[in-house]
């Protein structure tokens, strides 16, 4: 019964969003301020739907529990149960994002009993002069940073990044960072929603009030260190499987399809998510043919023995676990 299952994308509203994702990418969300969708979640609250085929309506937990390693693989469901252990959005930022942490594995599971928060952005689009923060510009410690922070100078000891199409970043717990304005990315990470701000440029919603800031709980979970590996280097080439990430939370590859790439999965023992991030595609499984137009995202089942991916021109990020 299985199948490649599109799930129902989830849209979330917020102050530094735009219209990017309804105008660029056809999703089918209302209103400005559309700051990201969710493709593919299991955080509670927000569990994706499937919008197509014999399973439409069910919940991707639901398919979890019925499925097992059929859909997610032997070894993800050893590992994470019926838990699914990531989290695919689009993100559109017409302005600047908080600066921000997110907490590694054992102080989110203490503090909020969640996954910490590893991610990866490939850049989709950006504006000319945008920018991301990643890190701090140099080493520091606790208290000189406590000593920027408090005398409104945060900004001076933050690192920034130029970005262009292509652009890739993994980002580690514990590192601040910020999405700047005018940039769209797809993001993956652990199925996390724990974040905690630190810095949000001084700015107020329409009711007058600053967001909540968390500067008490970030402290514990900051990575002061200066890192130089936040951007990843790599190379693509036609109709090859390019390597962007390898981590103990999820693999990203990227594919560059011209005419046709045919990928076999049986040694994956993991579920497969194609994100189109360039161009439009179509794939085909066990002889059924399913589009995958750009900005759309699948998810195809651990039990399936592999696929083709049809375009033009376009490119392809391929998750596993």
């Amino acid at each position: 019964m299985l199948y490649p299952l599109f799930f129902r994308p989830i849209s979330k509203k917020r102050l530094w969003g735009g219209r990017k994702l309804m105008d660029f990418l056809n999703k089918p969300f209302h209103g400005n301020e559309i700051g990201e969708s969710w493709e593919l979640s299991a955080v509670s609250g927000d569990v994706s739907v499937v919008s197509d085929g014999p399973l439409k309506g069910k919940q991707l937990n639901e398919l979890i529990e019925i499925y097992k390693a059929d859909l997610v693989g032997k070894s993800v469901y050893k590992r994470f149960g019926n838990d699914f252990p990531i989290l695919i959005k689009y993100i559109d930022a017409q302005k600047d994002l908080s600066v921000q942490l997110h907490p590694h594995d054992h102080l989110a599971k203490e503090r909020h009993n969640s996954f910490g928060k590893n991610e990866m952005w490939y850049i989709m689009d950006a504006d000319p002069k945008a920018q991301l923060i990643m890190g701090f510009s140099k080493d520091t410690d606790k208290n000189e940073y406590q000593s920027y922070l408090k005398n409104g100078h945060i900004e001076d000891l933050l690192h920034y990044d130029g970005v262009k199409r292509g652009d890739t970043f993994f980002i580690r717990t514990g590192t601040v960072h910020s999405i700047g304005a005018g940039i769209l990315l797809a993001e993956i990470q652990q199925t996390s929603d724990i974040t905690y701000r630190i810095f949000d440029w001084n700015r107020k919603d329409k009711g007058g009030n600053a967001r909540e800031l968390h500067t008490e709980l970030a402290l514990g979970a900051i990575d002061f260190v200066k890192r130089n590996d936040h951007k990843v280097t790599y190379t693509v080439e036609s109709n090859q499987r390019s390597l962007l990430v390898d981590s103990p939370y999820f693999k990203t590859e990227i594919i560059k399809v011209e005419r046709e790439i045919r990928i076999q999965t049986t040694q994956f023992d993991s579920f497969v998510v194609l994100m189109a991030v360039q161009g439009d595609n179509q794939i085909s499984v066990n002889g059924t043919k399913y589009a995958l137009p750009f900005g759309s995202t699948v998810l195809l089942p651990a039990c399936l023995t592999g696929f083709s991916i049809q375009a033009e021109q376009s490119k392809v990020l391929m998750v596993t676990i």
